[in-house]
C-alpha cells in the first residue's frame, strides 16, 4: 500500500492499494485541487462584506435600521448576477471565463475601498466599491464551488472532494475576523489588501487551469481519433480518455 497526499497545499494525492487498483477517491486530479484551493481562499472574503458594510452605510447619515435595510442592495445585485452567471454558463459548458469576469469585478470594488482615503467624509464612494465588490465575489465563489464537483468523477470520490472543499473554505468566517480587525477601520486596509491580493491569484489560477485542462481535453481527442480503440473497456473516471474536464 502506497500513500501520498497533502492538502490543501500539495495539488496532487494519491492512494494506491495495489497496482492497477485505486480507491473511488484516490488520485485526486490537479484541476479539482487547484480550484478547491482558491475557491477556500476567495470563499472566506464572503463572509467579511457583512463586517464593513454596516458602517458604511451608518457614515451615509442613516439610522442604524435604515443603514441594515441599506445593506440589501448589495446583495440583491449579488444575488442575480449569481443566476444569470450560473445559467449562461451553464448553456455553454464554460466556468473560467465567468469566473475571472467576476473576480474582476470585485477587484474592481476593493480598489474603489482602497483608494477611499476618508470613507467618513466620503461613504458614497464606499458604498458603490461595495456593490462591485459583492457583484464579483459571490457569482465567483458559486461557480468555483461547483467547477471542481464537475471534474471529479466517482460519486464517492467527488463527495469527499466537496466535502473536504466546503470544510475549508468555512473556515474563513474566523480567517475574516482576524484580518477585518475594530481598529483597521473605517478603511480596513489590511483586510482589503489581502482580498484583493487572493482575488488576483485567484485569476491567476483560473486563468491557468483554463489552459491545462484545455490542454488535457484536446490531447485526449487527439489520441481518441489516432487510438479509437482506447475508447471501449471499463469506466476509469476522470483518468479515462473517454472523460473531458469542464473548463
Amino acid at each position: 500500500m502506497a500513500l501520498q497526499c497533502g492538502f490543501p497545499h500539495s495539488f496532487i494525492a494519491t492512494v494506491s492499494l495495489s497496482k492497477g487498483k485505486r480507491r473511488p477517491f484516490g488520485d485526486v486530479p490537479i484541476p479539482y485541487a487547484l480550484a478547491k484551493h482558491l475557491t477556500d481562499r476567495v470563499l472566506h472574503f464572503r463572509y467579511t462584506l457583512s463586517l464593513f458594510l454596516p458602517s458604511i452605510i451608518t457614515a451615509l447619515g442613516y439610522k442604524s435600521w435604515e443603514a441594515q435595510l441599506l445593506t440589501i442592495p448589495p446583495y440583491a445585485l449579488a444575488t442575480i448576477l449569481t443566476v444569470v452567471y450560473a445559467l449562461v454558463s451553464e448553456r455553454y459548458h464554460i466556468r473560467a471565463p465567468f469566473i475571472i469576469a467576476s473576480s474582476l469585478t470585485a477587484i474592481i470594488g476593493y480598489c474603489i475601498l482602497l483608494g477611499n482615503t476618508d470613507p467618513l467624509a466620503r461613504p458614497g464612494v464606499s458604498y458603490t466599491g461595495v456593490f462591485f465588490a459583492t457583484a464579483g465575489i459571490y457569482p465567483a465563489v458559486a461557480l468555483g464551488l461547483s467547477w471542481p464537483a464537475m471534474n471529479v468523477s466517482g460519486q464517492t470520490k467527488r463527495a469527499a472532494a466537496n466535502g473536504l472543499q466546503i470544510t475549508i473554505g468555512n473556515l474563513g468566517a474566523v480567517i475574516g475576523t482576524q484580518l477585518y480587525r475594530s481598529g483597521d477601520q473605517p478603511r480596513y486596509i489590511v483586510g482589503h489588501s489581502v482580498a484583493l491580493g487572493y482575488l488576483v491569484g485567484n485569476i491567476a489560477v483560473v486563468g491557468t487551469l483554463w489552459w491545462y485542462l484545455s490542454k488535457i481535453n484536446n490531447e485526449r481527442d487527439r489520441r481518441a481519433a489516432l487510438e479509437p480503440e482506447q475508447l471501449g473497456g471499463e469506466w476509469k473516471g476522470d483518468e479515462d480518455p473517454r472523460w473531458r474536464f469542464s473548463i
